[in-house]
């Protein structure tokens, strides 16, 4: 597997985006919804990856880090493509963007996810690497349907 920079409106990473609004409108009201399309995901704020195959190319996952300030990140658009999961993609992607954010100076990475059954094996990974639930940061309010999860670095 092979972890790289690279852009979110890319055909096949569009597709997989796509899938993820998919999950997540399927799953939650659509106030609770707070997954990015693809041209949201090319802010300037925003840094974005994804995992392929290294023999094939395939696309096999993303993330995106959103410097919310000089000391804050927030883990964005992180998906397995359901081919790959069950295979450390997840791990792979969120040691990944911890690396990243401890390399950019940030005191703190956060995250929103949701609290449906859907999530939580999200919720396991990412209490797996470390993060534990915090309340609403950034601009998110008080939501029956969000985690909020945070981590110190």
């Amino acid at each position: 597997m092979h972890i790289a920079a690279d852009s979110p409106a890319s055909a096949d990473v569009r597709a997989l985006l796509d899938e993820h609004l998919s999950d997540m409108h399927a799953t939650s009201p659509p106030e609770s919804v707070h997954a990015l399309d693809h041209s949201a995901l090319l802010a300037p704020s925003i840094t974005f990856w994804t995992a392929r195959d290294e023999t094939t190319g395939a696309l096999l996952g993303c993330v995106a880090l959103s410097e919310l300030t000089p000391a804050h990140g927030e883990v964005k658009s992180m998906r397995t493509a359901p081919p790959a999961r069950g295979r450390g993609v997840g791990a792979a992607l969120v040691r990944h963007v911890l690396a990243e954010a401890r390399s950019r100076g940030y005191a703190r990475l956060s995250l929103e996810t949701g609290t449906q059954d859907f999530f939580a094996p999200a919720r396991r990974l990412y209490a797996r690497h470390g993060f534990t639930e915090c309340g609403p940061f950034a601009g998110y309010g008080p939501d029956p349907h969000s985690t909020f999860m945070t981590l110190v670095l």
